[in-house]
């Protein structure tokens, strides 16, 4: 992980302590590997402010658990507030801040408190490859992934949350984060190989919506293909770790032609492929194109119908399991 912007955060802070008389908290709420709190920021305070944590001034980690998009109303709702502290006066003064919400504080050291988040989003990244697996090997055994896992997510202990099978995740918290205590382990000796697979799985996932084009319409050089969603995920105009990246890459090494929309994410994708066609709707994307890729489960896609009727071959692949258009050649990636 890159923590210099933690490192300068912490040393600024630590400056304006040395010019404080008072007692102050200072909180970490960056999803950091456990230990970086007492390890890397903890010193950081104490040499530039010139004072003693747990004496001075108090410490404590505080995690958001927070979706893109979601955040106020996730704040405003949570389902868990995690407080890790250096000591018993920290975190009575961190607590005393959520004492007007419904939920439990759960009081941890700052080392749990971060090994929680890393858990919790590992956990959820973890079922989603899961999903993928499973949705996998489910289509090439006629079997509709989305009807078992409906059924799996009503055992109480698993719940159907994160269940759905598609092109993989993204975003800026999966994948740095499973990634970032793969790194963590290692550094500790030890090989995390359930972890691993996540991510492996999540890799390979969009890769198979190009392997489906191809069975479909042969070689796709010089051919027109719609890549409709650029986001990561929808409501978002966040394209970190899009799975739209490899999806569109792949197609330009196959020497495609893309045309791309998204209702919100198109001029941060021109940073990565300026070269691209990028249109204002999906109609113009999908005018005169040889197949079109779904990969983002944005709701006006759910809507789209005659706008395929302006395809050259209405070959639609669906990464998302949104399109219910009829009279066009329809396939899911995992069903």
């Amino acid at each position: 992980m890159d923590l210099s912007i933690v490192r300068a955060a912490a040393a600024g802070i630590g400056k304006a302590l040395a010019k404080k008389d008072a007692y102050h908290v200072v909180v970490v709420k960056s999803t950091v590997v456990p230990e970086t709190t007492e390890k890397f920021v903890l010193p950081i305070l104490e040499e530039t402010s010139g004072k003693k944590a747990g004496k001075d001034f108090g410490v404590a980690m505080n995690p958001e658990f927070l979706r893109e998009g979601k955040a106020v109303q996730d704040f405003m709702n949570p389902d868990k507030i995690v407080v890790g502290a250096i000591d018993k006066r920290s975190g009575d003064l961190v607590s005393e801040l959520y004492r007007t919400f419904e939920c439990e504080v759960t009081r941890t050291g700052p080392a749990t408190a971060e090994m929680i988040k890393y858990a919790n989003n590992s956990l959820l990244a973890t079922k989603i490859s899961f999903a993928n697996e499973i949705g996998n090997i489910c289509k090439k055994m006629g079997i509709d992934t989305y009807e078992v896992m409906e059924a799996v997510g009503k055992d109480f202990r698993i719940s159907p949350k994160f269940l759905n099978s598609g092109a993989g995740f993204g975003g800026s918290c999966f994948p740095k984060d499973v990634k970032a205590l793969i790194g963590k382990a290692k550094t500790i000796g030890y090989s995390p190989v359930l972890l691993e697979s996540v991510i492996a799985v999540n890799e390979k996932q969009p890769l198979l919506m190009t392997e489906i084009l191809q069975r479909k319409i042969g070689n796709p050089a010089d051919k027109k293909i719609a890549v409709l969603g650029l986001a990561f995920k929808n409501e978002t105009d966040d394209i970190r770790e899009s799975r739209s990246i490899p999806v569109i890459a792949e197609l330009l090494r196959l020497g495609a032609k893309v045309s791309a929309y998204d209702p919100m994410a198109a001029e941060n994708m021109k940073r990565i492929f300026p070269s691209i066609e990028y249109c204002d709707n999906a109609s113009d994307a999908l005018k005169d194109a040889d197949a079109c890729l779904v990969m983002t489960e944005w709701d006006e896609f759910r809507d789209l119908d005659s706008e395929f009727q302006n395809m050259k071959e209405k070959i639609i692949i669906d990464g998302r399991r949104i399109i219910k258009a009829k009279n066009i050649d329809y396939e899911g990636l995992c069903w």
